[in-house]
């Protein structure tokens, strides 16, 4: 399920470049364009979700393979240290309406 002019959606189907990291069946995984760490990496899943809350009413075992998925990220880019966030809502600093988890690590990270 996708949406028209998500720009994720865009982006898995191959028809926006990005820097792939990782990919599986359920995931695609990028390198933002504006990083906020030295590894700054989005995981999306393919099929759109909203939010991050209805992801987890929805498919938590897919919720629960983006943070298996980040702990691989940051094994291979640091030593598996990260931060995970996901923005909900546009209050919350989501802008773009396809479920994404930011990790960010590569260096230590300020609170």
């Amino acid at each position: 399920m996708s949406q028209d002019n998500c720009l994720f959606c865009g982006i898995i189907a191959g028809d926006i470049p990005s820097e792939k990291v990782y990919e599986d069946d359920a995931v695609y995984a990028f390198k933002d364009i504006n990083p906020k760490a030295k590894v700054h990496v989005l995981i999306v899943p393919k099929r759109h979700y909203p939010n991050v809350a209805v992801l987890a009413r929805e498919d938590a075992s897919l919720l629960a393979h983006i943070v298996e998925v980040a702990q691989s990220v940051a094994d291979d880019a640091f030593h598996g240290e990260y931060r995970l966030v996901f923005n909900t809502g546009k209050d919350a600093g989501q802008t773009v309406f396809h479920v994404h988890a930011h990790v960010l690590t590569g260096e230590v990270l300020d609170e």
